[in-house]
């Protein structure tokens, strides 16, 4: 499995009765395949995964896998434990599991390469790292993500360190071989494709996912002066929608667009601020009008 261009952490869509809204789920599922993006990610943070039922969270498999299947594109599952990742045999449909680095426990460089080495011995599907520092509080050298590269059945890394510092250019300066490195920090997508990423995991391209996949194709095929410009325009788009906790703005919007029933997210997260939806809005707009110009079409 190859892994490159775009693909979409879903989000959770709830319907007036606080529901799962399946309809909408797979309405977006479909949208987002059509308009470009190269696979799906389900129970990524952007799904809400710890505040769905054990029966929600099939329900959110079933569809979406369902969708991937018909379409032949790639379904990437959240999975932290052997337990979870062991469940995928049963489904033929799911390509990878997305596993963060273990967070809070900060375990050290060499408890991590340890505990990705028995998670990956034990999935029956290949395993992508999802490497956020800032949220584990566990950093990772060039080095320990190499090491970590080498082990078998690992195909990519989500690598979301706040920003492009100098582990990132020394870890993209010598890529191991085979490996995917998906950008999950989106207002930095651009530069990090330049620097040699493959694509990213990106909540943003719910909106403008044509856009997002035209930069990682720009990106690929060395259209700089393609890529440059959408990555101008595409960075204050996702500012915008990071304003808030994810995903309380890209559901502000989406609802707004009459693409989900509700704005509603589960606690801890509170819906997003007028203000911080308005301003995704016009930033979202003004994408949308060059584009347009283009030739294009942005949602």
């Amino acid at each position: 499995m190859q892994l490159s261009g775009v693909y979409v952490p879903l989000i959770t869509p709830f319907d007036a009765n606080g529901q799962v809204a399946l309809p909408a789920l797979e309405a977006l599922t479909r949208h987002v395949l059509d308009e470009g993006a190269s696979g799906i990610v389900v129970f990524g943070t952007t799904g809400e995964p710890a505040s769905l039922s054990l029966a929600e969270q099939q329900s959110v498999l079933d569809v979406v896998s369902g969708v991937c299947r018909e379409r032949s594109r790639p379904l990437i599952v959240g999975a932290n434990t052997v337990q979870v990742a062991q469940t995928f045999a049963r489904r033929a449909e799911v390509s990878a599991a997305l596993a963060l680095v273990p967070p809070f426990l900060r375990p050290g460089e060499n408890g991590v390469v340890a505990h990705f080495e028995a998670l990956a011995a034990a999935s029956p599907v290949p395993l992508i790292v999802y490497h956020v520092p800032y949220r584990t509080g566990q950093p990772l050298s060039a080095n320990a993500l190499r090491r970590i590269a080498a082990i078998d059945n690992i195909i990519g890394i989500k690598y979301a360190v706040g920003g492009i510092d100098a582990g990132t250019v020394d870890f993209l300066a010598d890529l191991p071989s085979g490996l995917a490195v998906l950008g999950g920090d989106d207002p930095f997508i651009s530069p990090l494709l330049a620097l040699g990423a493959h694509g990213g995991i990106l909540a943003s391209a719910h909106l403008a996912t044509a856009a997002f996949a035209a930069l990682a194709e720009a990106w690929r095929a060395g259209d700089v002066g393609r890529a440059r410009a959408l990555g101008h325009r595409l960075a204050p788009l996702s500012s915008a929608l990071f304003a808030e906790p994810n995903p309380t703005v890209i559901k502000a919007v989406l609802h707004a667009q009459g693409r989900i029933p509700t704005p509603d997210v589960r606690l801890p997260l509170l819906p997003a601020a007028p203000a911080s939806h308005d301003a995704a809005l016009r930033c979202l707009a003004a994408v949308a009008q060059t584009e347009a110009r283009r030739g294009s079409l942005v949602g």
